[in-house]
């Protein structure tokens, strides 16, 4: 599993985490989110766990990583939805929690990301997860991509 850590850089372990927080929250909103961007001769990903809490606000904790540069706008895409499938498939393995994934593509067919809804929200839909793509709500890829930077 990847390592996670919060704002702080502290690690988190992310099961245990969900757990404490769902006992606290029974109706705690989860979204698991990926974005990634070229800095330098590397990709950075960043995956995030949000945890969201109706109208009273946000947490969550990330995984960062870099890699070598991938100039393939797809595969670099499609990795994103791989890392947030990954995570979710993971996390509802282990607790019966309801998860939705928010993948930062856009409906917008002047955005060149919107070639991968079709397929990406159709894998994430096939496991049972709810998928929120641009411009509804994205909790989770806007805290990724914040962090990506």
């Amino acid at each position: 599993m990847l390592v996670f850590k919060d704002i702080k850089g502290n690690r988190i372990e992310p099961l245990q985490h969900t757990l404490n927080l769902l006992k606290d929250y029974p109706y705690l909103q989860i979204h698991i989110g990926s974005d990634s961007q070229n800095v330098g001769k590397k990709t950075v990903y960043c995956t995030v766990i949000a945890y969201r809490y109706g109208n009273r606000g946000v947490h969550y904790i990330l995984n960062k990583k870099k890699q070598i540069i991938i100039e393939d706008m797809w595969n670099r895409l499609w990795h994103e939805a791989e890392l947030s499938i990954d995570v979710a498939e993971w996390l509802s393995k282990q607790i019966n929690v309801n998860l939705q994934i928010d993948m930062d593509y856009n409906e917008d067919e002047n955005f060149k990301s919107n070639k991968l809804i079709s397929a990406a929200k159709g894998w994430a839909n096939s496991l049972g997860y709810k998928v929120n793509v641009k411009p509804q709500t994205q909790i989770a890829t806007k805290a990724a991509d914040y962090n990506c930077k």
